[in-house]
């Protein structure tokens, strides 16, 4: 039996690629209790239609966030990671004003990040179950992406 691929057309683009990303608080403070999230996962409702960004899954742990995306190849990972925390910063500071008291600066994330390529035709589902487990203690025993 042959796979579905899940293919995104877009104009004239025709794309497949997924990302997982990973933003960290910055100085690693555990600021994303509910209200954060809330605010954050409101930030990003419209992306699809405003920046051609799709985000499929959004998973919190205490101190960094995955998530799970697609956007069409004319964007590097970069513009679309400066995307996501500028408006996502931008709308936690507004909605939840007392978290900048707790970070120097003024500045929500690191400066850094990761960012993979999932294939559509590969192991999203891998992703998208790690994604969701994010935070949960009673899942101890979370699918590990890497050993070190």
């Amino acid at each position: 039996m042959k796979e579905k691929y899940d293919l995104w057309y877009w104009y004239h683009n025709v794309s497949e690629c997924y990302y997982h990303i990973q933003i960290t608080v910055k100085y690693r403070k555990s600021l994303l209790d509910k209200r954060v999230q809330k605010a954050m996962i409101g930030s990003m409702k419209g992306f699809k239609e405003r920046y051609a960004v799709e985000i499929q899954q959004v998973g919190f742990d205490q101190n960094h966030v995955h998530v799970l995306c697609r956007f069409l190849p004319k964007y590097s990972g970069g513009q679309v990671i400066r995307l996501i925390k500028s408006i996502a910063s931008r709308n936690i500071f507004e909605e939840v004003p007392e978290v900048k008291k707790v970070l120097w600066g003024g500045e929500f994330w690191t400066d850094g990040y990761y960012i993979a390529t999932v294939s559509g035709r590969g192991d999203r589902k891998v992703i998208e179950e790690y994604i969701r487990k994010q935070g949960r203690e009673e899942d101890i025993n979370q699918l590990k992406l890497f050993e070190l």
